[in-house]
């Protein structure tokens, strides 16, 4: 490829991150799939057509469908030409992918972001529990909490209590 045409390829790719920044998550729409980590790659095609990587928050997650009709109607809406929404369940999407504005943004909106790094080390079985990470009310920011039940309003949250101001909250689980 010459420099002017690789030049023109770049610019076009970096449209697409920029169109596609501002696709919100269906079901949390105070963030965006690229801050979740769903959106993996923008890239061109070994046949030149423009190629958009997502990975599912778990490979049952029903919002995968429109989140390729949203990308699909960014990219139209921008004319970015012809495309093509490619899912990947490998490697598996992670907690570890979501940026720390979209954890901020989870917060403020209510939902406690998750806690810890699920990839950085693997945890050996052990035949008692983990000790439980502290999960923080995201409205009063009491640690005083607790597992109301393992889902929440979607698979990949849990449903807590704060003790201390008695509301309800998501947990997006770590993953």
């Amino acid at each position: 490829m010459t420099t002017a045409l690789a030049r023109i390829d770049d610019a076009a790719l970096q449209r697409a991150w920029s169109v596609l920044e501002t696709v919100p998550d269906p079901e949390i729409p105070v963030v965006s799939i690229r801050e979740l980590g769903i959106l993996r790659d923008v890239r061109h095609g070994d046949d030149g057509v423009l190629e958009v990587v997502i990975t599912p928050t778990y490979s049952g997650c029903p919002a995968m469908s429109q989140i390729a009709e949203d990308i699909a109607h960014a990219i139209d809406g921008a004319n970015l030409g012809a495309h093509r929404v490619q899912t990947v369940l490998a490697p598996a999407w992670t907690t570890d992918w979501i940026t720390e504005e979209a954890r901020e943004k989870l917060r403020r909106y209510g939902i406690a972001p998750p806690t810890g790094a699920c990839s950085s080390a693997e945890k050996p079985l052990r035949f008692v529990p983990y000790k439980k990470d502290v999960v923080a009310c995201p409205r009063c920011g009491s640690a005083h909490t607790e597992t109301l039940a393992q889902f929440g309003s979607t698979a990949c949250k849990a449903l807590y209590r704060c003790i201390d101001c008695r509301e309800p909250f998501d947990y997006f689980k770590p993953y």
